[in-house]
């Protein structure tokens, strides 16, 4: 944890269920720094895959793969974003990550248990 200057600690909340749903070292490394993005509010963010990598030290096709996980398993959703150039011509732009409550996560993962 960092200090802020008023001596407050800096921290996001990671919620226990995480660890009861079988991620892999690289998905909990990706949702958590999404966690870690979040506002708190809109429970969205919108880092780029690059970014990603770079605090989780992946590169962005395997950030991208972990991300699609993490989709499939519920536990965030993806919406795309373009912007217009100068030129005038529409362009991608960083996907919009929300981050959904854990409870739909936690049911779907004990559903596809009990399928099994």
């Amino acid at each position: 944890m960092r200090a802020s200057s008023n001596g407050a600690k800096n921290f996001f909340p990671l919620p226990n269920a995480i660890f009861s749903l079988g991620l892999s070292a690289g998905e909990l490394a990706v949702y958590a720094y999404l966690m870690f993005c979040e506002d708190r509010k809109s429970h969205q963010c919108w880092p780029s895959y690059k970014t990603i990598g770079k605090a989780v030290g992946m590169s962005e096709n395997t950030v991208r793969k972990y991300v699609r996980d993490l989709e499939y398993k519920t536990l965030i959703l993806t919406e795309p974003t373009t912007y217009e150039s100068s030129s005038g011509q529409v362009r991608n732009s960083n996907l919009i990550f929300t981050i959904l409550p854990i409870q739909g996560a936690v049911k779907f993962h004990n559903e596809c248990q009990l399928g099994k």
